[in-house]
């Protein structure tokens, strides 16, 4: 760039009698030869000023004209506002006096630089001049213009999106740059805000259902309240340390049940949790499928996959219409819209967390208004939430029994009646009190008999009790009403697996997992599919474990057991080494005589000390067991017939602790055979002593490995695994079985688990 200037300063010394030249380039009194040099001059400073503006990108036309676009400016405006930026001198516009102080030919005039003595870069260095990038930072991703926006209670609202935004943020350089530059008019900016919200929201329905609810003024907005909490008081604690039955029960109750409860919103009300699991949880459901086909599977596995797709997909849009059709329960009758404002203020208190105040308004209310169901729901509500809060059976019961009589007020909504009951059963079995959960089960039927869901409900609360036959009168009458109701067809089919009816049960295990409806998700109605399909010789049972592991019920297809501790590591086969138990294996190896003639002295079958195996896993044959130890408790009876032996074994607490597995004799006689099958966890492994071995004929296997046993030797497996044995031998087998915990679980993990 000096170049030009150089010669043109050359071209006026030239000249003997330089004029002095105006503004405008006439000269006042020069002579035509130097008019002709000032226009040359003025020419080639011209040429130079545009080949600067391109060079250096001073303007860049192409983000002008997109943003003229974008906003629906006038090209001329834009233009006239991109170029202001280089108005050097200060006199509106971008002339050659504004080139020739870019240019260095120059100096800016004292006011504008005083002016602009904020930003002294961008004067001395135009070519690195930010503001144009900046401007279109702000417009385009609109967080900025958010972030800048006042907002009601911002954090609570949107917190994502103001996470978002501090990191795209530097928002005070946008506002202090953009601001001269471009103007942007209010119904922009609102329209600009409305399109950032709707695209945050994600989903307009949802978005209309929150605008609209402060406008109701009905009994739906009391369930709005009411319904937050229940998640909380839904979800069962471990148990009291009186009540161990009690824990034994809520995990019955949650495999069956309840496992689905957590993916459901946190805005469902005690009714809404509980009818998770009859047809209330499309979106678990429906994004499973899609998991189970997007993972890859072995060739075999396509045919069952296949039609669980299908199936699945015929229900897809089934469940998604009844969420959205689907009614808040009316929970306020006609007196108690009047005293609502009273309701709602106790119940704020209870959503908060502030349980104790929350009973003392709601006892309040009860006391003044005796009549009103809502008030004492909210207390039986805040009793509940105490007990929970102070872990106390005394509390609950008293929830319980505050439950029971909303329902036997004379003017109760059907709707507070049917969430109230539902809620009372489901902390009765809790409690472990299961005959009345039965009762109020059978009540809600009664109240409600076109309601499917509370039938199915009352045939899990029969199987809880161990009352198979009732239970399968129930889905009976279910199916009848119902035939493709997947979570009757799912529980009917284990029943009749139960009952060793085990063809029949087949296309009722598998016509309801393919359903897909709530509550059929489960991974003991896979393993049991699985297991019956294995006993009648189809291999497509494998297919069935490929997908219920695949649904994450099974850590492998091998291994399937349901009650696990995750993270522990996992083999079928272990040395002793690697358990770590060494020294319990090496008593075992050296007392095995010991051992083995105290077994023989109580096989007598006159004294019946060996029972039959009853779970159920014999295809044919003769298996019986002598139990010294079961759930980490001594069998004293047992161990006074084998006092040796049971000395032996108190030394070692990995054993006789471990609450979830036995030590017992295992005799079995030759034409036995068991079928596949795993254990019930994962937290134990299984070492078996040799005491009693024919030659030849007795194997067992896991996963794909078959062993032998060997007098005074141990073998060591993982039995959650699918294990198998056979006794072909011509003479009886007799064994030890020690089950010890798994060596990586925690000294408070075996304290603290329940018993198996």
């Amino acid at each position: 760039m000096g170049d030009p200037c150089t010669e043109s300063n050359s071209m006026a010394e030239s000249d003997s009698k330089p004029p002095s030249a105006s503004k405008n380039g006439k000269g006042e009194g020069g002579s035509g030869h130097s008019f002709f040099t000032w226009f040359m001059v003025l020419a080639l400073l011209g040429v130079w000023t545009s080949v600067a503006v391109v060079w250096f990108e001073l303007v860049d036309y192409d983000d002008v004209l997109a943003r003229a676009k974008e906003f629906r400016y006038n090209i001329s405006e834009v233009l006239q506002g991109k170029l202001g930026a280089y108005d050097a001198d200060g006199d509106g516009d971008f002339d050659v006096e504004d080139a020739k102080v870019l240019l260095g030919l120059k100096e800016k005039p004292a006011i504008l630089v005083e002016r602009r003595a904020e930003p002294d870069s961008l004067v001395e260095e135009p070519e690195a001049e930010p503001e144009p990038e900046v401007v279109e930072e702000m417009i385009q991703p609109s967080h900025a213009e958010e972030a800048a926006w006042p907002f009601p209670d911002p954090v609570e609202e949107e917190p994502v999106v103001l996470e978002e935004v501090e990191p795209e943020g530097e928002e005070e350089p946008v506002e202090d740059e953009a601001a001269p530059e471009i103007e942007i008019s209010e119904e922009q900016v609102e329209e600009a805000q409305v399109d950032w919200e709707s695209e945050l929201e994600g989903e307009p329905e949802v978005a209309e259902a929150e605008e609209s609810a402060p406008a109701e003024e009905d009994e739906d907005d009391s369930l709005s309240e009411d319904a937050g909490e229940n998640q909380d008081t839904a979800s069962v604690p471990e148990g009291d340390d009186d009540e161990d039955h009690t824990e034994d029960a809520i995990d019955t109750v949650g495999e069956i049940v309840e496992e689905a409860v957590p993916e459901e919103t946190e805005e469902l009300d005690h009714e809404e949790l509980l009818e998770v699991d009859q047809g209330d949880e499309p979106t678990r459901e429906d994004e499973n499928p899609q998991e189970a086909e997007e993972e890859p599977a072995p060739a075999e596995d396509q045919p069952v996959e296949k039609v669980l797709v299908t199936a699945e997909a015929a229900q897809e849009q089934k469940p998604k219409e009844k969420v959205k059709k689907k009614k808040k329960p009316k929970l306020l009758n006609k007196f108690d819209k009047t005293i609502k404002a009273e309701i709602d203020a106790a119940e704020k208190l209870r959503k908060k967390g502030k349980v104790e105040e929350a009973l003392r308004a709601f006892e309040s209310l009860v006391q003044r208004y005796p009549q009103s169901p809502r008030s004492r729901y909210g207390k039986a509500q805040s009793e509940d939430d105490l007990a929970e809060k102070v872990r106390s059976n005394e509390v609950l019961l008293k929830a319980i029994n505050t439950y029971r009589e909303v329902a036997e007020l004379p003017d109760p909504p059907a709707d507070l009646v049917k969430t109230t009951l539902k809620r009372r059963a489901e902390r009765q079995q809790f409690l472990g009190r299961m005959r009345g959960a039965l009762a109020t089960l059978e009540w809600l039927v009664q109240l409600f008999p076109e309601d499917i869901s509370l039938k199915n409900d009352l045939g899990v609360g029969f199987l809880l009790m161990g009352d198979n036959k009732n239970a399968k009168r129930v889905y009976e009458e279910v199916l009848a009403v119902a035939p493709n109701d997947g979570f009757a067809k799912v529980h009917y089919g284990f029943i009749l697996k139960s009952d060793n009816m085990i063809a029949e049960s087949i296309p009722f295990l598998r016509e309801g997992l393919q359903t897909g409806d709530p509550g059929t998700d489960d991974g003991r109605f896979y393993f049991h599919l699985g297991d019956a399909l294995q006993r009648v010789g189809d291999s497509s049972a494998y297919e069935w474990y490929e997908l219920g592991h695949q649904r994450g019920h099974f850590a492998s297809v091998w291994q399937r057991s349901l009650y696990n501790v995750d993270g522990l590591k996992a083999q079928p086969w272990w040395t002793p080494r690697e358990t770590t138990y060494t020294d319990l294996v090496k008593a075992l190896e050296k007392n095995w005589k010991t051992i083995r003639d105290e077994a023989l002295s109580v096989m007598d079958p006159g004294r019946g000390l060996f029972v039959p195996e009853d779970e159920n896993l014999r295809e044919k044959g003769q298996w019986g067991q002598f139990t010294l130890w079961q759930q980490g408790k001594k069998v004293e009876k047992s161990c006074r017939s084998v006092p040796k032996t049971c000395a032996l074994l108190e030394r070692y607490p990995e054993a006789t602790g471990c609450k979830r597995g036995q030590i017992k004799y295992s005799v079995m006689q030759p034409g036995t055979h068991v079928w596949p099958h795993t254990g019930p966890t994962n937290c134990r492994l299984r070492m078996h002593l040799g005491l009693v071995i024919p030659a030849n004929g007795c194997q067992i296997r896991c996963t794909n490995q078959t062993r032998a046993w060997e007098e005074g030797k141990v073998l060591i497996f993982d039995d959650s695994f699918e294990h198998e044995v056979w006794q072909d031998a011509s003479s009886y087998r007799l064994i030890f079985i020690v089950d010890v915990w798994h060596p990586e679980l925690t000294q408070y993990q075996r304290q603290t688990l329940s018993p198996i």
